[in-house]
């Protein structure tokens, strides 16, 4: 029922009739902006906190999970092995849902350490191609790795920097990983900060296939086209949160490429999005 809602939405303009949808639910949750961001689906990317990962890796997930993380998105282990870190994780009651891994080296290797750390998703990070046949062909394997991870129990999805949505020969590459691939083997795990800088919108970028973008990043632009900490920059996050409402994502994500003070940054996110209304 929500899938077809959210086709009629798009229709007329998903942008301008969605909120209201979302709107009409949280009637009787504290009036119109009466929804939020359940605190079971925040999480952060380690990426943020790279550099202080790297110099205190305890330290700084004891601090996380004083923040109230209570999951994380990896992007490596900082030289432990995945049954090392998990074990780090569950001291502190923090779960490892989600995963960046690539494709090219050992699948099998990956999808077991996933296994081992608990990771209910695997993302490909990143790929930038010069031809469409090129990303033809990466969307072929981003497949076969999807259907290999499908039947080892874990969700695979792919990640969006911006030049996805430059077009290639007329071509968008993020059009031709969505048709080259199928939703039961491939979602979306969409970077909010990189879909504005590509010169798209979040919202009608979810709704063109809607339901399949079960992730977002949610990262925030300065005024000058960098990174700024949530709540700091010029994204709308509670506008493109209540349009999507109908077909809710996963996990809301916080991310920051180059924070200025990871910790920081960290809980400001994370306060961010306990607070917010939309």
């Amino acid at each position: 029922m929500l899938r077809g809602a959210a086709g009629a939405a798009l229709a007329a303009g998903a942008a301008g009739v969605l909120p209201g949808v979302a709107s009409a639910e949280g009637a009787g949750r504290g009036g119109r902006w009466g929804l939020r961001v359940p605190k079971d689906k925040i999480s952060i990317q380690l990426y943020t906190l790279r550099s202080v990962l790297e110099t205190d890796l305890e330290g700084t997930l004891d601090a996380l999970a004083d923040i109230g993380y209570r999951k994380v998105e990896l992007a490596g282990t900082y030289g432990r092995s995945a049954t090392e870190f998990r074990k780090l994780l569950d001291a502190r009651r923090i779960r490892a849902t989600s995963t960046h891994a690539g494709i090219d080296g050992d699948l099998d290797q990956a999808i077991a350490d996933a296994k081992i750390l608990g990771n209910r998703r695997s993302n490909v990070a990143w790929a930038n191609f010069g031809t469409i046949a090129e990303w033809e062909t990466f969307a072929d394997r981003l497949e076969a790795a999807g259907k290999a991870y499908r039947r080892a129990g874990i969700k695979f999805g792919y990640h969006n920097h911006n030049q996805e949505y430059q077009t290639i020969d007329g071509v968008r590459p993020i059009d031709v990983l969505a048709r080259r691939t199928s939703r039961r083997n491939v979602s979306f795990e969409m970077d909010l900060y990189w879909v504005v800088a590509g010169g798209a919108d979040p919202v009608r970028e979810f709704y063109r296939n809607p339901g399949r973008v079960e992730q977002y990043h949610v990262k925030d632009r300065a005024p000058d086209g960098g990174f700024a900490d949530l709540g700091e920059g010029d994204i709308d996050f509670r506008r493109i949160f209540r349009a999507t409402r109908p077909l809710e994502v996963e996990e809301y994500i916080v991310e920051n490429d180059q924070p200025v003070d990871a910790l920081k940054c960290a809980e400001t996110g994370y306060k961010y999005l306990t607070n917010l209304r939309f």
